[in-house]
C-alpha cells in the first residue's frame, strides 16, 4: 500500500504528497480565495445556525454603521479596517459566493471591489502597520479567484509576511505565484527561492516544482478569464 512507511521510498513519496497538499492548500486559501474568506471573525458566529438570510441582514447592519462611522471621521483608519473586513465577508455570502464551485459571482465580485477600496483608505492612513487580519483577506480579495490584482495581492502578502515572526514556505510559496502574476519577475525569483530555502529537509526542489505548477495554473486562469485588476 502507499501509505505503507516502512520503505524509504515510500516515506518519501509520502512526504512529497503532503507537501503538495500543504503548497495546494495554502496557496489555495490565499491565491485561489478557497475557505480563506470563513476563516474567523463575525462571519463564524453568524453562520453558525447556517442561516444565510440572518448573516446578509447583520452584515448589512454593520456596514451601514461603518459607512455612518467613516462619513462623520474619513480619517478614522481602524474603521476603515473593519469596513473593508465585513465587506469582504460580505463577498462569502448569499448571492455573493457559489458555494459549491466556491467562486465569488458578479456581485460577490462587487462587494471585493467595495472591500478593496475601503482597504486602500485604510492603507493610505496607515501604510506602516496595516491592520493584519485585512491585509491577508485583500490576499484574496486580490487573487485569482477575485479581482486579479496581483500587485496588490503581493502588496497585501508582503504587509502579512512582515508581520510573521517566522513567516512558512508556502507564504513565500505564495509570493512567489502572486509575483509571477504580477509580472515582478525579480520578487518572484526571490520569494521562490526563499520558499525552497526554507522547505523542509530535502524538499526544496518538490517546491520549486509546486510553485511553477501553481505559476502554469495561474496562467491558465488569466489567459482564460478577465484581464487583472477586473
Amino acid at each position: 500500500m502507499l501509505f505503507d512507511l516502512r520503505g524509504r521510498g515510500r516515506r518519501r513519496t509520502v512526504q512529497a504528497i503532503y507537501l503538495s497538499l500543504a503548497i495546494l492548500m495554502g496557496g489555495g486559501l490565499v491565491l485561489f480565495g478557497i475557505g480563506g474568506a470563513t476563516n474567523g471573525g463575525l462571519i463564524d458566529a453568524i453562520q453558525g445556525n447556517g442561516n444565510t438570510t440572518n448573516a446578509s441582514d447583520a452584515f448589512k447592519k454593520r456596514v451601514d454603521a461603518l459607512e455612518k462611522r467613516v462619513q462623520a471621521n474619513p480619517r478614522d483608519s481602524r474603521a476603515w479596517a473593519q469596513l473593508a473586513d465585513v465587506r469582504f465577508q460580505t463577498a462569502t455570502t448569499g448571492a455573493n459566493y457559489d458555494q459549491t464551485t466556491q467562486t465569488y459571482t458578479a456581485k460577490g465580485k462587487a462587494a471585493l471591489r467595495q472591500a478593496a477600496d475601503a482597504w486602500q483608505r485604510h492603507l493610505a492612513l496607515s501604510p506602516e502597520k496595516p491592520n493584519q487580519r485585512v491585509a491577508n483577506e485583500m490576499v484574496t480579495a486580490y487573487g485569482a479567484a477575485g479581482l486579479r490584482n496581483y500587485g496588490e495581492a503581493v502588496k497585501a502578502l508582503e504587509f502579512v509576511i512582515d508581520a510573521t515572526p517566522k513567516a512558512t514556505y508556502q507564504q513565500y510559496a505564495q509570493l512567489a505565484v502572486l509575483a509571477h502574476g504580477a509580472k515582478q519577475t525579480r520578487k518572484e525569483k526571490l520569494a521562490a527561492a526563499k520558499a525552497a530555502d526554507l522547505a523542509p529537509k530535502g524538499q526544496a526542489k518538490t517546491v520549486r516544482d509546486q510553485i511553477k505548477a501553481a505559476e502554469q495554473q495561474l496562467d491558465g486562469l488569466n489567459s482564460a478569464g478577465q484581464p487583472n485588476g477586473q
